[in-house]
Formats: structure tokens, C-alpha cells, sequence
């Protein structure tokens, strides 16, 4: 099958090869990809910058997200079958979605939203999972309740004010002028122009943050949360409480703690609770956002497709920070 790979930690770019179509396990699913979707994870990950968290073997496929079709199920699998048109985030130690083909398990996937075509799909699952996490597993925001979303106009941002909105919440989030009538759109209630406004004087008193941005937009993020609000973030650092709850073993929490101390301090400071989010796959949160996205509560926001030929020019593209909505690569 056709591949795009690296062969080394680095920004280096993707090159085009040929690799094996993937073995099936018991309760794996060989799917024929259609169309993948681009993350800022799949960057971090090219840089090693995840390393502490997963290794992986050269040559690596990367790719997280996915639409396709069944092609081959395992001796196990009782959920789907041969032909059923799905979506999906594979196992962290099974990514690989800028291919022609993926196994992957049966509990990772979904049958895609009937209402969308496969370039549609393909652009759900990472920011959908990471969305429904953050909001219902970790803030768990409640109706009426206000939550403050970073970078609104972007994959996650898009997805995650739609569903803050369909939860019942108040929602207030940044954009540039050139964002602001797509997240006014999805129905953000208070909108906050970064290049020229700062947040952390507008807002106060909110019961959750969704923090996609790190560093310092995540340490400023504290002074709005009211005492006991909430802060879930993908992009800052891992803490001694993540280290302990995935298993990281003693060097590694330590390492995570010591690095996440600033964190550690304004946790204390504004009795904040703080947790670092590494999404993980869950086929049965998929069918949940399916069925909102069958019901129109939730629709997919799509800046650029490319042609699988393509594919280091979608990333350039992506590590520019400028798409408004998913970044889709047309595999067939």
C-alpha cells in the first residue's frame, strides 16, 4: 500500500513509500481509507516531541484520524462487517492513517454519521473525542455554566463550541477578525479578538477552561476560572496526577511533576483543578457524536482538502496556524 512515512524524529518531511497492508489480530478491522485528517498532534509526534509518552518504530506512518470502508475483519470481531462505512481514531500505538489501509480494534471505530460524505467524517474523530473529553469527562460542564474555549476558528475550537452550546453552556472564546463570523456562527456567545483584546481582562468568574494552546495563554487562563472551576488541556504539560493515572512509573512522574511545577503553583494559588488531556480512542463516544451529528446538532467545519499526493503540503499548511476548521487528505 502507498504510505506517506519518516524515517526519523525531526521536522523532516513525509515521503511517499510503499509498506505493508497491515496484519489483522482477532479483534482488529483492515479498513480501506478514504480520506484522513490533519492534528496538530500529527506534528508534535513527526518532532518526538511525544516521546516521553509513546515511542515509536521507524519507518513511521502517521496520520490519527480516518474515514473508510471495511475490507477484512478479524476471527473475533462481532460488531461490524465487510462493508460498513466508518470513522475513527486509532490506538496510539496503532496510528497510521495517511495510508491506503489501517487494522485497527473494533472497540476505536464507529459507522460514520449517515449525513456525511467520507472527507466530512474523516475530519470528527480526533477533535470530536477530544472535545467530548474535555467537556463531559473532565470539566464536566453542566447547563448554564460558563466555559472559556481557546482558539475558537480552529479544528478542536470548532468542534468543542458546538458541543459547550449543545450542552447548555455560555461559551466565550478567541479568534482573529478573519475567525469571528465562522465561531459567531456556531454560536459563541462572547468573542475575543487576541490580536488586539486579552482575555484574561474581559473575562472572570467562569466555571471551566478548554485550554488547546499551552504556555502562557494556558498559565493566564487561571486568573478567569472561579475558585473550584475546571481547566482541561491538550496542549500544556502533564503533571504528576496524569503520570499516575496512565501508568508513567516513578522517573516519569517525577520528570512531569517537576516540569509542570508553575502549574502545580497557580493550581494553588487560584484553587483551580488542572488536568492534561491525551485523548484516548473510544468507538462508543464516536456513535454519541454520530447520533448529534445525524440530528444536525453538530456540523463538520472544513477549510482545505488535498490529494493524497499532497500530503507535506497539508502539513506545511497545517503547522501554519492559519486553516479555519480540519485540514482533510483525500486518500480515494
Amino acid at each position: 500500500m502507498r504510505a506517506m512515512v519518516i524515517n526519523q524524529y525531526g521536522k523532516v518531511p513525509m515521503q511517499l513509500a510503499d509498506m505493508p497492508i497491515p496484519e489483522l489480530s482477532d479483534y482488529e478491522v483492515l479498513v480501506t481509507i478514504y480520506a484522513a485528517s490533519f492534528n496538530p498532534i500529527d506534528f508534535k509526534i513527526r518532532d518526538g516531541r511525544v516521546k516521553l509518552l509513546v515511542k515509536y518504530n521507524m519507518p513511521l506512518i502517521l496520520g490519527n484520524d480516518f474515514s473508510g470502508v471495511v475490507t477484512k475483519v478479524g476471527k473475533k470481531v462481532t460488531r461490524f462487517k465487510v462493508g460498513d462505512e466508518i470513522y475513527g481514531r486509532p490506538r496510539k500505538s496503532k496510528i497510521g492513517t495517511f495510508a491506503e489501509y489501517i487494522a485497527i480494534h473494533e472497540d476505536d471505530i464507529a459507522l460514520k454519521p449517515r449525513n456525511l460524505t467520507f472527507e466530512e467524517a474523516a475530519s470528527i474523530p480526533l477533535v470530536g473525542l477530544t472535545s467530548y473529553q474535555a467537556l463531559i469527562d473532565i470539566l464536566q460542564l453542566q447547563k448554564g455554566q460558563k466555559v472559556f474555549i481557546q482558539a475558537g476558528a480552529g479544528g478542536v475550537g470548532t468542534f468543542a463550541i458546538q458541543l459547550a452550546k449543545e450542552m447548555g453552556a455560555t461559551v466565550a472564546t478567541t479568534a482573529s477578525q478573519a475567525g469571528e463570523d465562522l465561531v459567531k456562527s456556531l454560536g459563541a456567545d462572547i468573542i475575543i479578538n487576541y490580536k488586539n483584546e486579552k482575555f484574561e481582562e474581559i473575562l472572570n468568574d467562569y466555571d471551566a477552561v478548554f485550554d488547546t494552546l499551552g504556555g502562557e495563554i494556558l498559565e493566564k487562563s487561571f486568573e478567569v476560572v472561579r475558585p473550584g472551576g475546571k481547566i482541561a488541556s491538550v496542549s500544556g504539560l502533564p503533571n504528576a496526577r496524569f503520570g499516575k493515572d496512565y501508568g508513567s512509573g516513578f522517573f516519569k512522574t517525577l520528570l512531569f511533576s517537576v516540569a509542570s511545577h508553575k502549574l502545580t503553583s497557580l493550581e494553588k494559588k487560584y484553587q483551580v483543578h488542572y488536568t492534561f488531556l491525551f485523548m484516548k480512542p473510544s468507538g462508543k463516544q464516536l456513535k454519541v457524536i454520530a447520533d448529534l451529528i445525524e440530528a444536525g446538532k453538530i456540523k463538520p467545519i472544513i477549510d482545505k482538502v488535498f490529494s493524497f499526493d499532497d500530503a507535506q503540503k497539508a502539513m506545511e499548511y497545517a503547522e501554519s496556524g492559519r486553516a479555519k476548521g480540519k485540514i482533510i487528505l483525500k486518500i480515494r
